[in-house]
């Protein structure tokens, strides 16, 4: 495939203001990581990120812009499309509307840039639910926000830590919901989705495991007919097409099979299924109560652009504190890159 006709160009969103978001990217882009040469255009608050960078001792320099137009910045120069929005009385480790709408307005200009082809991929700091609420949106996620904003008929939430791949059924809803949800339809399109994610990736015949809805996949029939009847004929269809998948597999045991290698996605029937399992492996604790690291990455697949994020959340409780990690934010650019150095221009 073709390689794109300029260095790549990553929209990083800072977040909630009121949460960890703006130390992450501060720290993530202090660091001397290569993410395949691309370049970073940080979406959010000029003076907040500079208050940051004196806070935490990085040394760098940030500029705003309004057109990405022209050659890269200098080297150290970060630009950033700046909303000059984060109210002058924000208190760290808060719910507000002004955070919620500061967080809205990020997200909106991220995505605008995205399909303008400003930028080729968006990366999103955390933000927080309760804060866009209060600011007037009816979204339950980062996930339903992009598909409104894109327009995209249906998506899927994939989550990335390292060579161990979870793609959901179904994401923000309730578990009685989520049971609705498993579908013969739904679960062959978020399948096929899966599997050209990773072919697009570099995997060329993914090894798709189906996991199972009920307890032991059902059993046979004695802890739920949803896996025999519902699940089992979505897998034989699957095989039919040419995918490689197989199950309906227990969830007990799926994930850390995959962890061995012998899959290279799991498709999770519900939000806790396959978030419980990567996040137990992804949050390292260290000795003092603390992280140790904090891994994983979520991917939005079905959009019309390339978003990743990181998966975890604002983390009030230690905003403003200097002991977040940027981990989970630099796999996300890591992961983005290698998305769009696959696209075709």
């Amino acid at each position: 495939m073709a390689s794109l006709a300029h260095p790549i160009r990553l929209g990083i969103t800072m977040g909630d203001p009121a949460g960890i978001g703006p130390e992450i990217v501060v720290k993530a882009l202090s660091q001397p990581r290569s993410n395949g040469g691309a370049a970073a255009i940080v979406v959010g608050d000029l003076e907040l990120l500079r208050r940051t960078s004196e806070r935490l001792g990085a040394t760098l320099e940030w500029q705003a812009v309004h057109l990405l137009e022209g050659g890269p910045p200098p080297p150290g120069v970060i630009p950033v499309v700046d909303h000059s929005n984060s109210p002058g009385n924000l208190k760290m480790g808060e719910v507000s509307t002004e955070a919620g709408q500061a967080s809205l307005d990020y997200i909106g200009s991220a995505v605008a840039l995205a399909q303008e082809g400003q930028i080729d991929a968006v990366v999103t700091a955390p933000i927080c639910k309760a804060s866009i609420h209060m600011a007037g949106s009816p979204h339950t996620g980062h996930t339903e926000m992009l598909a409104s904003l894109t327009q995209a008929k249906s998506v899927a939430m994939l989550l990335v830590l390292g060579s161990w791949r979870i793609l959901h059924l179904s994401t923000h809803v309730s578990l009685s919901a989520a049971v609705q949800l498993v579908d013969h339809d739904r679960i062959m399109w978020v399948t096929r989705l899966g599997h050209q994610a990773l072919v697009k990736m570099g995997i060329t015949q993914p090894r798709i495991a189906i996991a199972g809805l009920n307890p032991h996949a059902g059993e046979g029939g004695l802890m739920g007919d949803e896996d025999e009847e519902i699940i089992a004929p979505a897998v034989a269809a699957l095989k039919n097409e040419g995918i490689g998948a197989v199950g309906p597999l227990p969830a007990d045991t799926v994930f850390a099979r995959a962890r061995t290698g012998q899959f290279d996605l799991v498709v999770a029937m519900y939000h806790d299924q396959g978030h419980a399992a990567l996040k137990t492996a992804a949050f390292e604790p260290d000795d003092s109560g603390g992280w140790k690291s904090v891994g994983g990455v979520n991917v939005t697949l079905g959009l019309p652009i390339v978003r990743t994020s990181v998966d975890h959340g604002v983390a009030f409780d230690i905003a403003g504190k200097g002991v977040a990690r940027a981990d989970s934010l630099l796999d996300a650019m890591d992961v983005a890159t290698k998305m769009c150095g696959v696209r075709t221009v």
